[in-house]
């Protein structure tokens, strides 16, 4: 579904945000950014699995 995929987009966002708000370089904004991404990733992905169980 579209949940994970869009929590990875958004993470990455945020992450980047987040570490050009405390003066991160261009390797710190690319490091949180993926780390957000996986995080956001995995919430994407269990709230796809939720609503798939949801609706049997």
């Amino acid at each position: 579904m579209i949940y994970p995929l869009a929590g990875i987009f958004i993470g990455a966002v945020l992450g980047a945000f987040k570490a050009k708000s405390k003066g991160g370089k261009p390797a710190d904004m690319a490091q949180w950014g993926a780390v957000f991404a996986m995080i956001f990733g995995i919430i994407g992905l269990f709230i796809a699995v939720i609503i798939t169980r949801a609706s049997i």
